[in-house]
């Protein structure tokens, strides 16, 4: 393009007016496209209150994710058809981030930047959630995980400070590794274990060390552990291993694909020893895949059970079958309850700013939740009973529960 020039005078001084406008507005729309506008993006206006919902509806942990996603459907319309909240309607947003650490971050990215949310919900994994943990802190936008159990979550582990505007509903790896310690010296009098676990999922690694150091430290001993990887299908070897080294119970802390595999392989080779676990054992496949009788004398922590028989829980367990047809798990529970928890900030906070949001979630004390009474430590975790699963024919059975030793 040419410009002519018309020297000097009032046609000069009028493109110089111009051009000096359209720098300023173009110096204002990059300030506002850059990191930290994430609190403009997210004003508290329009008929309805933005929600992310972020989670693993397709992949290999899709029921996670899928089943917390219909937790918290439910409760948003719930909330809903009793008037919302300040006046407004909630509307929820949500992307399926397939269960990949890099799309994660990309939904979380877009849910603020494209769709003005106010709040993040989830993602249902660690890898997940650590992907979007960066992004909510960057645009100040306050998530709040479902299960999501590393306390590398909500607090930074190089500086040990917790992040300001991350928060979980679900307690953390190492009370549901000391409760499930607890649980196989105590109750199974279990004296000697041994641990699989998956070598290649922080989750999975991280409760196999701490299940250790608890078991040990209350007098248990170790006889064997190993790891297993991804593609691994045949573990014979690794379990005919165990049962030579003389273990009375197998600590498995993985997820429900392999650990039905696990325990059919062992049952296969005639090996009855009871086998414990965590809340990544929680999925309706984990029956299909393994076999009830199977899983008869298996045992894992979990956040709820819906046999619990808590008027609250079991309301919650009549409305989620009436929509759903099927029992909830815990992760449909815990996301019925972020659902919930989420709406009490903005209620309590008396807005739907991401700044008073986060500053009422950080104040939360006793929210009666399906999961149990919740509390927020100064770390952002929830402070509440665990938990304990029995299999019996295929059926989850509540146990027992136990409160985390401080």
């Amino acid at each position: 393009m040419v410009y002519k020039c018309f020297g000097r005078g009032r046609v000069m001084n009028k493109w110089a007016k111009v051009v000096g406008l359209l720098v300023v507005l173009l110096a204002l729309g990059l300030a506002a496209g850059c990191g930290g506008g994430g609190q403009e993006e997210a004003k508290d206006t329009g008929d309805t209150i933005k929600i992310g919902v972020n989670y693993e509806l397709s992949g290999e942990v899709a029921t996670f994710g899928s089943h917390t996603k219909d937790g918290i459907m439910l409760a948003f319309e719930e909330i809903n058809a009793n008037g919302g909240v300040l006046g407004k309607k909630i509307e929820p947003i949500v992307r399926d981030n397939r269960g990949i650490a890099d799309e994660a971050m990309s939904v979380a990215t877009k849910l603020i930047t494209e769709e003005g949310i106010v709040a993040h919900l989830g993602a249902a994994t660690t890898g997940c959630t650590l992907a979007a943990v960066p992004v909510c802190m960057q645009y100040k936008i306050p998530l709040l995980t479902t299960s999501a159990t590393n306390p590398d979550v909500t607090v930074d582990p190089k500086t040990g400070e917790t992040r300001e505007y991350i928060f979980r509903t679900c307690f953390i790896d190492p009370p549901q590794a000391i409760v499930g310690a607890d649980f196989a010296y105590n109750d199974l009098k279990a004296r000697k274990v041994a641990i699989y676990y998956d070598n290649t999922n922080d989750y999975s690694k991280g409760l196999a060390v701490e299940f250790e150091k608890a078991f040990e430290a209350i007098g248990g001993q170790v006889v064997a552990t190993e790891g297993y990887g991804k593609d691994d299908e045949d573990f014979r070897p690794t379990l005919t291993n165990f049962s030579k080294a003389g273990a009375d119970l197998i600590y498995v802390p993985g997820y429900y694909q392999k650990v039905a595999k696990i325990i059919s392989q062992a049952r296969e080779l005639g090996i009855k020893l009871p086998f414990l676990g965590a809340d990544g054992w929680d999925s309706p496949e984990l029956v299909s895949i393994a076999g009830a009788e199977n899983l008869n004398n298996t045992y894992f922590t979990n956040h709820y059970s819906s046999s619990d028989p808590s008027e609250r829980v079991q309301n919650f367990v009549k409305a989620y079958k009436k929509k759903y047809g099927s029992v909830p798990d815990s992760f449909a529970a815990l996301g019925y309850d972020a659902a919930y928890l989420i709406v009490d900030a903005i209620k309590r906070a008396g807005s739907a700013e991401p700044e008073a949001i986060k500053e009422a979630l950080a104040q939360t004390k006793n929210f009666e939740a399906v999961t149990g009474t919740l509390s927020f430590d100064e770390k952002h975790n929830p402070v509440k009973e665990i938990a304990i699963i029995e299999m019996v024919d295929g059926k989850q059975v509540l146990k027992t529960k136990k409160a985390p030793k401080s």
